[in-house]
């Protein structure tokens, strides 16, 4: 079987290391917001160009919490995407505001032209994802944001080792959010996130609303979750995060021998886009294909993984079937979930596993 993300050869890999980082919070006897956690923000702010980390119990709380910190709530708007993990929109929901979606570019990114005209009085927030780790037009989001004095949330959660310009993404507006759900560049064997921010007061905002509303034990200044990055995990953490950016390497690596060695089928299918400024970090390695279901077929019948992401975009879920989006509306973002597929991909993807999904491709092709 080659897998669509060889996930446990990692951590097998580190596995001593990760044990004594283990038996080391064992023995430390604080496991809830404690010393690894304290660096795991601090590694993370300096690792990024950070000014400020607070770490959560995942990534969609990342979300949330970032969006309620800003003060967002009941009847706001967030302009985002159609084409994401459910948790992006999930997240607005959750706090009573409304996501209002736009259509994406040729990137899989926010559309900026598409955000101007869907802003409105209610207009509280953009929220681009930088999807699969490839950056979104941030260039062009700030520039409306700017104008518009709206704060740009990043959802980064698949694109940790990514940046933009030379910068790291979640870096790029008010807060950036990271998941260190284990199939992440960054991840641990179990869930967590973080947030990071330029402002002192919202990351205070930030680590009171992740624990209860409060800053001193048991005096609660809001109503806040409970929602904390445990020990154990960021003691993971810890020992992934020496490794992270040698495993971006390789994943950048992978991508494009698959970029090669696939661009010249383009009959069949397309290589994912990218240019000089977005630094994709590859967390998924996706093409695209109106022939989609054979593709998948024929790999499948090799013993080898594929995924869909993502099978129905956000607009036309039943959750936001209130919110009055039909099949159509978002034509770009449509077009793409019927098309794309994701291939194995990950640091420890061997050459061997690579050059058989590449043959099969090939010879699909060639059958025509």
């Amino acid at each position: 079987m080659i897998e669509l993300m060889p996930i446990a050869r990692q951590f097998r890999l580190l596995k001593d290391e990760i044990l004594r980082e283990i038996s080391d919070t064992i023995e430390q006897g604080s496991y809830i917001l404690g010393p690894k956690v304290a660096k795991l923000e601090n590694r993370i702010s300096a690792m990024i160009g950070a000014g400020h980390a607070v770490a959560v119990a995942n990534g969609t709380d990342a979300l949330v919490l970032a969006l309620d910190a800003l003060g967002i709530g009941t009847g706001d708007e967030v302009i985002t995407t159609p084409y994401s993990f459910f948790a992006t929109a999930e997240a607005v929901s959750r706090l009573g505001a409304v996501p209002v979606f736009v259509d994406i570019d040729p990137f899989w990114s926010l559309d900026p032209e598409r955000v101007e005209a869907a802003i409105t009085p209610r207009t509280k927030a953009i929220l681009p994802v930088h999807l699969f780790g490839q950056p979104a037009d941030m260039d062009g989001l700030r520039s409306i944001a700017d104008r518009r004095g709206l704060p740009v949330v990043e959802d980064a959660c698949q694109a940790f080792g990514a940046k933009y310009g030379g910068q790291s993404v979640g870096t790029l507006g008010i807060a950036g959010c990271f998941s260190f759900f284990p199939s992440k560049n960054l991840g641990t064997m179990g869930d967590g996130g973080i947030v990071v921010t330029p402002d002192a007061e919202l990351a205070k905002r930030l680590r009171k609303l992740r624990q209860h509303g409060s800053s001193k034990r048991y005096y609660h200044d809001a109503i806040g979750y409970n929602s904390r990055l445990d020990e154990l995990h960021a003691a993971i953490l810890l020992v992934m995060a020496d490794h992270v950016e040698e495993s971006v390497k390789r994943r950048r690596a992978i991508a494009q021998t698959y970029d090669e060695r696939l661009r010249s089928l383009g009959s069949l299918l397309e290589v994912p886009g990218t240019e000089e400024r977005r630094f994709h970090a590859y967390n998924l390695y996706c093409i695209t294909s109106p022939r989609r279901e054979e593709i998948r077929e024929a790999l499948t019948a090799e013993n080898i993984q594929t995924g869909i992401y993502y099978p129905r975009p956000l607009h036309l879920q039943r959750a936001y079937a209130s919110l009055g989006y039909a099949a159509g509306d978002f034509p770009v973002a449509e077009k793409l979930s019927a098309e794309i597929l994701a291939l194995p991909m990950g640091p420890l993807l061997t050459e061997q596993e690579q050059e058989r999904v590449v043959t099969i491709l090939q010879n699909i092709a060639e059958k025509g």
